[in-house]
């Protein structure tokens, strides 16, 4: 027992050995930092000089600026209640399939449409020498960056060698989706202002036929008894009231839907409009149409004086309330040629180069100590030739 207990247990001596093999290990690996201290320092050091110096032969590139604020879309009513609710505004963006704006005008400057507009502007096939088109869409993609801030403003960023041309194609790139807004329709009032619009258009030249056609048909005294003016000029105005109904529930429904209180009050007007005129009807025939019918030709030229007075009216409220939407671009900061180049960041590449040039230079160094010893060791001599001779199998089989 005093023999035992007075010796060192096994445990003990299994700890210090375990001690003492990590101190060994690590005194190995500082002797072979120290062996190879010159090589470690000197040469990352040479490669970290090397890449600066090459850095200065590289172009600079300058990249230059453009911000602006998308369009703001005024809500409607209805959702402007139900974002009242709260949580619930959630679910019913969602359920509408409401996104965020920003993202639609970042997708207007990312499509060909715009990209392809810009190339041509600034001949960016000559530019980039490239002969197609679609190759130089991808290089000008290549350069620009284009990203929204939570602010709701729009970067976009262009790389070129040249500062003055770079704030121009990002200056150009803001004025070509101002164009192609102008030839879209993306809200409710810029809808219906178009829709208006074409129907005008078409109006207008009724209403020249229908007063050309009435100037040529004369005035007999039948006519004069016959008072047009006092006597029909009701169920045109009925009749013109009619259609333009018709006209706005067409347009209504490309923004409502059949179950939308708007909708239903639309319609509810156009029937009781629609059993006016025919009252109106019955009570005072329509005459037969004729070339030389005068009452016909009245009662259609004042159908559509009244109907191309009810379009201007709503083509005149479509474009008050595209105006209120703020339907244009707003630009913050125009792109200014930049003083300062972008890149090449020669401190960072060169910092870079030597720190990749120390990782390789360790691996060398302790791949190369390892086969050192294992060399040394008969046994390891032995699985060092045996691993040559599969390697050069290897090789050759290949």
């Amino acid at each position: 027992m005093s023999a035992i207990g007075s010796g060192d247990s096994p445990l003990q001596n299994g700890g210090t050995s375990q001690k003492a093999d990590d101190e060994i290990s690590l005194i190995g690996i500082l002797q072979v930092l120290a062996d190879n201290l010159r090589s470690l320092v000197l040469i990352p050091l040479a490669v970290g000089v090397i890449v600066l110096i090459a850095s200065f032969a590289i172009t600079p590139t300058f990249t230059a600026t453009a911000t602006f604020l998308p369009p703001q879309q005024q809500q409607s009513s209805a959702f402007g209640m139900l974002q009242s609710l709260g949580a619930l505004s959630g679910l019913a963006g969602a359920a509408a399939g409401i996104k965020n704006p920003t993202d639609q005008y970042i997708g207007f400057l990312r499509s060909n449409a715009v990209q392809g507009a810009v190339v041509a502007r600034f001949d960016l096939k000559a530019r980039y020498e490239v002969e197609y088109l679609q190759k130089a869409r991808e290089l000008l993609k290549a350069k620009s960056r284009i990203s929204a801030g939570k602010e709701g403003l729009i970067n976009v960023e262009f790389d070129d060698k040249d500062p003055k041309f770079a704030a121009e194609v990002a200056n150009g790139y803001v004025e070509e989706l101002g164009e192609l807004l102008n030839r879209l329709a993306i809200t409710e009032a810029q809808q219906r202002r178009v829709f208006f619009e074409k129907q005008l258009g078409t109006a207008k030249d009724n209403l020249i036929r229908a007063e050309q056609s009435l100037a040529a048909s004369g005035v007999s005294a039948a006519a004069l008894n016959a008072s047009p003016s006092v006597a029909l000029e009701g169920p045109a105005k009925l009749r013109a009231l009619v259609t333009a109904q018709e006209v706005k529930l067409a347009s209504m429904r490309a923004y409502l839907t059949a179950a939308a209180p708007e909708f239903r009050q639309a319609q509810l007007e156009l029937s009781a409009l629609r059993n006016q005129l025919l009252k109106a009807e019955q009570e005072q025939p329509a005459g037969k149409a004729g070339s030389n019918d005068y009452i016909a030709k009245y009662r259609e030229f004042k159908y559509q004086e009244t109907l191309f007075e009810l379009f201007a009216k709503q083509y005149e409220l479509a474009r008050i309330d595209e105006s209120r939407e703020g339907a244009t671009i707003q630009v913050i900061d125009r792109a200014s040629a930049p003083e300062l180049k972008s890149s090449p960041k020669r401190g960072f590449m060169a910092v870079g180069a030597t720190v990749a040039a120390g990782i390789i230079m360790l691996i060398i160094v302790f791949t190369r100590h390892a086969l050192n010893n294992v060399s040394t060791q008969a046994a390891g001599a032995a699985q060092l030739q045996r691993l040559k001779a599969s390697l050069r199998r290897t090789i050759r089989r290949r």
